[in-house]
């Protein structure tokens, strides 16, 4: 009998202790979980500049992964400043998250039609291709990433009626303020460019995400949506607000668009001479792409490993910084010189990019590219004419030998032996201002040219004027009878150095062409004037910038000389 209440108490005694171990057991998983949730969510928040609604991401995270939505315009050619992107994408899938990619097709079209419709489903396979290419080389977990593209369902009638129904709670003011950042903005804005932020708040519903990623330029859009998606009975979604891309050459006004990024495919011949030609100035931390290159690129890719440069002996030999605080603080001391950073730059661009280089040997990939980016059309030439020729009288003139930009006049003088004669001095963003003979003097006086954005002929061969020698020409409307003359007027954000283009692409923009022919440009100028609407036009099409029409303030159906 005395034997039975020991074996009870040990009994009971063993149950207690596995009750207390199966609690502890518990609860230390709890902690885990916790950590585990927090980990997540430090590695979802990481190099943001702004979590909007953290307590919902932070709810979420207790009861599953999110699901982030990031959309890409398909308009232009994928750069290395992708990787930007491609980081917090890696970020958000190494933490668990599904990542939904829309490849917006229909808002590159909208937007002032930067993808023409027929290159649409081409540039969308290209940026699927190249951004799986992209993830991959920098150790992406790509399983719980997808692709979309926006004419995959916002062609729908469901979404379109959701369109209809926004367009009516929406004013034109909002919807142009929202899209001001990230939409190109030009003098004469179509109705479809203000259609883009409603269509980029309905995605968000659409696809059901709980997130939406997106750089600075996105966040006019983004409170955009929190403001109106309510209205039309659908949640507002958490937004993450990532860093605006570095530019890479970046800085420098009047390049082409191919001159000013540097390509995924880009050789590596050219990529060390346009990383040569970025902006990197001694000791200056604040206006430095390469520096944000590193920063928001190539120190989160490494991982904790830091930042590594090889110097040669004489110039203080190889040198590596934990973090990005203690490089910038040394290149601010000017204990780097820039050579020694871009040339740092150059070897982890490289190993960067190869992989993608690689993908995109084979047949396939290659005539995928071709497919999405088809070469120019360009008019013949006559043999010998190198594009600035005037060939054989009967030729074909071509305005593709024009180099047109636009420039601003900062110094106005009379000519030092001519009463009509003005000597300007005219800022091309290049490294001095051109002097420009011009024959206004009795027309305008000097304070209506001074810190005036004209249009200016910059390829003509110099010609000397009464002893001053004119590097460019001033192109103005002009009317004989009364005589009146006036200048063009650019778009009003317009920058010296801006190229001019045809709009119907059968000119080229480009910041250096060949030296114009006195005969070639005697035939094209036949065809330069002002059109009924006041824009400026070679036959009957319009010359443009990438902010919009050349425009005459009233003349019309004039001649351009």
């Amino acid at each position: 009998m005395d034997a039975y209440p020991k074996v009870m108490t040990s009994v009971v005694g063993e149950l207690e202790r596995n009750d207390t171990a199966e609690k502890n057991s518990i609860s230390n998983s709890l902690v885990a979980l916790e950590l585990e949730k927090e980990a997540k969510y430090q590695l979802i928040a990481k190099n943001l500049k702004a979590v909007v609604n953290t307590d919902g991401l932070r709810k979420i995270l207790t009861e599953r992964d999110p699901h982030i939505l990031w959309g890409i315009s398909t308009g232009g050619k994928p750069d290395v400043s992708y990787f930007v992107q491609m980081c917090k994408i890696s970020d958000f899938l190494k933490a668990g998250c599904k990542v939904t990619v829309i490849l917006a097709d229909l808002h590159s079209f909208l937007d002032n039609r930067k993808t023409p419709w027929n290159l649409m489903s081409a540039r969308s396979a290209y940026f699927e291709k190249v951004i799986r290419e992209m993830l991959l080389s920098i150790g992406a977990p790509i399983e719980k990433v997808s692709f979309v593209r926006g004419t995959d369902y916002q062609l729908h009638k469901d979404y379109t009626l959701n369109v209809y129904r926004l367009s009516t709670i929406v004013s034109v003011r909002d919807a142009q303020v929202a899209g001001e950042d990230a939409i190109r903005q030009v003098e004469h804005p179509l109705l479809a460019s203000r259609l883009y932020p409603l269509l980029q708040s309905l995605d968000e519903e659409q696809l059901k995400v709980d997130a939406h990623f997106g750089g600075e330029d996105q966040t006019k859009i983004f409170q955009f949506a929190q403001k109106y998606l309510p209205k039309l009975g659908f949640k507002s979604r958490i937004h993450l607000i990532g860093h605006t891309a570095p530019k890479l050459p970046g800085g420098k006004v009047g390049l082409t668009e191919e001159e000013s990024k540097i390509d995924l495919l880009e050789t590596k011949k050219n990529l060390k001479k346009k990383l040569g030609k970025t902006f990197c100035e001694p000791g200056n931390i604040d206006n430095n792409p390469i520096l944000a290159f590193i920063r928001h690129v190539l120190i989160p890719l490494g991982d904790g490993r830091g930042f590594a440069l090889k110097r040669p002996a004489e110039f203080g030999g190889d040198i590596s910084f934990s973090d990005y605080v203690s490089l910038e603080s040394a290149f601010a001391n000017q204990e780097i010189h820039p050579a020694d950073l871009k040339n740092a730059v150059e070897v982890y661009l490289n190993d960067l990019i190869e992989p993608i280089r690689t993908a995109f040997q084979n047949s396939a990939n290659a005539a995928l590219i071709t497919s999405a980016y088809p070469p120019p059309k360009k008019e013949a030439v006559a043999k010998g004419g190198g594009g600035g020729g005037g060939g054989k009288d009967g030729d074909k003139p071509s305005p593709v030998a024009l180099d047109i930009r636009v420039g601003k006049i900062v110094e106005v003088k009379k000519h030092p032996t001519s009463e009509t004669l003005y000597v300007l001095s005219v800022d091309l963003s290049e490294s001095e201002p051109r002097l420009v003979v011009s024959g206004l003097a009795n027309i305008l006086s000097s304070d209506q040219l001074l810190n005036r954005l004209g249009v200016f002929l910059c390829n003509l061969r110099p010609a000397t004027l009464l002893g001053v020698e004119s590097k460019a020409m001033l192109l103005c409307a002009s009317r004989n009878e009364p005589k009146f003359i006036e200048l063009l007027d650019p778009p009003s954000s317009s920058k010296p150095g801006d190229v001019i283009f045809l709009k119907d692409g059968l000119s080229e923009s480009c910041s250096q062409k060949s030296e114009l022919k006195k005969k070639l440009w005697e035939k094209l100028q036949g065809d330069l004037k002002v059109n009924a609407d006041g824009k400026f036009v070679w036959k009957d099409s319009p010359f443009i910038t990438e902010l919009g029409d050349i425009m005459c303030k009233t003349l019309t159906g004039v001649p351009v000389k």
